[in-house]
């Protein structure tokens, strides 16, 4: 074990030997921390958090009563194998979120960027990769082996299925349910969900110029409408809206591998 002298840790709560605990780290009263985990410094544990596996939380993270992180993944097919989850810096995860390692079956490590912001009851399963900034509102749900770009937002009460991608700056309404990968910065939204544009709001917040978006919204029109195939539109996109940076992520997303279809605009047939 190696508690940090400058550590805070209330006497109700339990560090397994092994845990390696950083500098300033605040440890509330009925928190577990597991013999393989390591806190970077001034991570906050507010109360009631139980932080086990092989798992590591980078600096200044903060997480909020009767959270789970690092236990067993919510897969069958687990068998006690040393997975990995991965944690990065300033990230806010509140109250009953559940995050899970990794599989032997996956990847092997499930890994969340910085500054994230993991609401009430949001979860996150196994072998996922999340990126930097992103959001998930409450009650949302990541199924096993998604990945999430960053500056994504999912809505409250929303459920991305497994091995779904979801790009960069994309945006998913409240109560949808999204089982195909949504392009960089695509706006999904319904029951089921379907694109309906480009996440407008998203892109002016972070500084994306007006006539980069405008290109971006034409070439989202030349790629899912129109006659041929949609990675043929895409490819004539590419070239015609050449040097728009939003244009070049949409379209290598397209020819990405994936174990998914794409989301696509709702037909008005």
């Amino acid at each position: 074990m190696s508690i940090d002298t400058t550590a805070i840790i209330h006497s109700s709560s339990v560090i397994e030997d092994g845990a390696v605990i950083g500098a300033n780290c605040k440890i509330g009263p009925f928190c577990l921390v597991g013999p393989n985990v390591k806190l970077a410094e001034g991570v906050e544990l507010f109360s009631h958090v139980v932080v086990t596996g092989y798992t590591s939380i980078g600096a200044k993270s903060r997480i909020w009563p009767h959270t789970s992180i690092g236990h067993q993944p919510q897969d069958l097919k687990f068998d006690g194998e040393k997975t990995v989850l991965e944690i990065g810096e300033n990230c806010m995860i509140r109250e009953c979120v559940s995050i899970s390692p990794g599989t032997k079956g996956g990847s092997g490590i499930t890994k969340i960027g910085d500054n994230c912001l993991f609401m009430l009851g949001s979860h996150i399963g196994h072998d996922c990769t999340v990126g930097d900034r992103v959001i998930l509102a409450n009650n949302a749900s990541v199924g096993g082996h998604a990945t999430l770009g960053d500056n994504v937002i999912v809505g409250a009460l929303s459920g991305v299925h497994q091995f779904v991608n979801i790009g960069k700056g994309a945006i998913v309404g409240a109560v949808s349910a999204v089982s195909s990968d949504i392009i960089p910065y695509g706006m999904a939204v319904s029951e089921r969900a379907n694109l309906i544009g480009l996440n407008l709001i998203g892109l002016k917040r972070l500084g994306v110029d007006k006539a980069t978006i405008n290109g971006a919204r034409k070439a989202f029109s030349d790629i899912f409408e129109g006659d041929g195939t949609l990675k043929d539109r895409a490819e004539a996109a590419l070239q015609t809206y050449k040097g728009n940076e939003l244009v070049a992520d949409i379209v290598d997303f397209i020819f990405s591998e994936s174990a998914r279809s794409f989301l696509l605009p709702k037909s008005e047939d």
